[in-house]
């Protein structure tokens, strides 16, 4: 390479490296016992388990049957956030996809979920389908749920 060529290379790399350097600041605010407490890495994050509820094949127009795997829905979903696996769950509001709603698991894996969903009526009778993915999220996410419980005015 002609010295030329290793200047300009140069120029450009060393902005590139001071950025980064600089992109790497301490936080003032770090708090290493509850990072550990929650299993965080270096950024704050961890893996978890999303999961995907959309529209299944099955349409059930009896009522009195759609209020019952409801409520065995709700039953599983309670079931789960009891047990400490589920640490976030909710409806999606209309839309064109399909979507129904989510669930956020975290240290359990793909084959638990696939368990643990065995006891969903709703996905059991075909009410919804679901897709499973690992995902990549903030590590401090399994607080939401005893937060929700105390501004929460009505249990489920």
């Amino acid at each position: 390479m002609q010295n030329f060529q290793k200047i300009i290379l140069l120029a450009f790399a060393v902005p590139f490296f001071t950025f980064s350097a600089q992109a790497q600041t301490p936080n003032p605010n770090y708090n290493k016992a509850l990072a550990d407490s929650l299993g965080a890495d270096n950024y704050g994050m961890k893996s978890y388990t999303f999961v995907l509820l959309k529209t299944g094949p099955a349409v059930i127009d009896d009522k009195e049957k759609r209020a019952e795997l409801f409520k065995g829905h709700m039953d599983n979903i309670n079931k789960m956030a009891n047990d400490g696996k589920l640490i976030v769950a909710g409806p999606f509001g209309k839309n064109d996809q399909g979507y129904r709603g989510i669930f956020i698991f975290h240290n359990v894996t793909s084959e638990e979920i696939t368990e643990m969903l065995k006891n969903d009526p709703t996905i059991v009778e075909k009410i919804f389908v679901i897709d499973i993915v690992p995902w990549y999220g903030s590590a401090a996410l399994p607080t939401y749920l005893p937060l929700a419980k105390k501004i929460e005015q009505f249990s489920h």
